[in-house]
């Protein structure tokens, strides 16, 4: 399968778990008292959308190269990540917001069943992250890393949800805003990983040098190949979930240009062969004055 089947199927998984646990924590906290369960539904309801943009990026991103885009249209999926992490922040402003308001005015108590729903859902948005993040690393998408975020961050308002809740449930009058305060200390979490999912979507349509891992195995397979003597400037970018290379390639100086020109094309090709998550790679063939000498 390829990688971007990998990774749509995996946003669909995202999208659908999110509805269903959006509908389930907005019920379950208008009935059940609770603010920071229905701030958490809110933050489910985000997530919703920003998924939908994901799986619009994803499709976008694996379009193959045209006429007015010759390198093809990866960066798309970096842009679809700064739109996640703008749902992110809207959402944790909502939550904030919200949590002040509810914070300011009396109400009642949560009901105790509601820790039982957040435990739940807890464990559900703890694996849902474990999930998308792996597949995100196998398939290489940032996009997809800010979807499993989400999964993350939804767990983590969950989590601030039981606390403040148990709180409420525990030292009884007097706490019923304690499960506010957890939601509005939630918004801050989310406010951060926002920033940690936007740092390295920033650093990709930058073309950000953060590649040093792939820059040395680049080296060490064209030293694997006939002719090669050495590489010198060597730059990787990423542009969705493949990488573009330049590379500036050390020949023997006495040879002929198609002779270093058929050198160069086998590199290409063996680098490809080597490292699939090369998408291209640009070779400058220079001489050996070594050799020349």
């Amino acid at each position: 399968m390829e990688k971007s089947e990998q990774a749509i199927r995996t946003t669909f998984f995202s999208l659908f778990g999110n509805i269903g646990l959006a509908l389930t924590k907005g019920i379950a906290g208008y009935f059940g008292n609770s603010y920071a369960l229905i701030a958490d539904a809110i933050e489910s309801t985000a997530d919703v959308f920003a998924t939908v943009l994901v799986l619009f990026g994803l499709k976008y991103s694996t379009r193959p190269p045209d006429e007015n885009h010759p390198y093809g249209h990866g960066k798309a999926e970096a842009l679809v990540t700064f739109a996640v992490v703008g749902f992110l922040v809207i959402s944790a402003t909502v939550i904030a917001y919200e949590s002040i308001q509810h914070i300011q005015t009396p109400h009642k108590i949560p009901e105790a069943y509601t820790l039982i729903i957040l435990a739940v859902i807890i464990a559900i948005k703890e694996i849902f992250y474990r999930i998308v993040s792996k597949k995100s690393d196998d398939v290489n998408s940032t996009s997809l890393k800010a979807d499993a975020w989400h999964h993350r961050s939804d767990a983590i308002t969950s989590l601030m949800a039981f606390i403040g809740i148990s709180i409420a449930l525990f030292m009884g009058p007097g706490y019923e805003t304690a499960d506010d305060w957890a939601a509005l200390l939630a918004s801050g979490f989310i406010i951060y990983n926002a920033w940690l999912i936007f740092r390295p979507a920033l650093g990709e349509i930058l073309d950000e040098h953060v590649y040093d891992d792939m820059v040395i195995k680049i080296r060490q397979v064209a030293q694997t190949v006939p002719g090669v003597i050495d590489t010198e400037k060597c730059h990787v970018r990423k542009a969705g979930m493949m990488y573009l290379v330049d590379l500036h390639l050390t020949v023997d100086g006495t040879i002929s240009v198609t002779q270093g020109h058929d050198i160069a094309h086998h590199l290409k090709d063996t680098l490809q062969h080597e490292i699939p998550e090369i998408h291209d790679v640009l070779i400058h063939v220079e001489p050996d004055h070594l050799q020349q000498s």
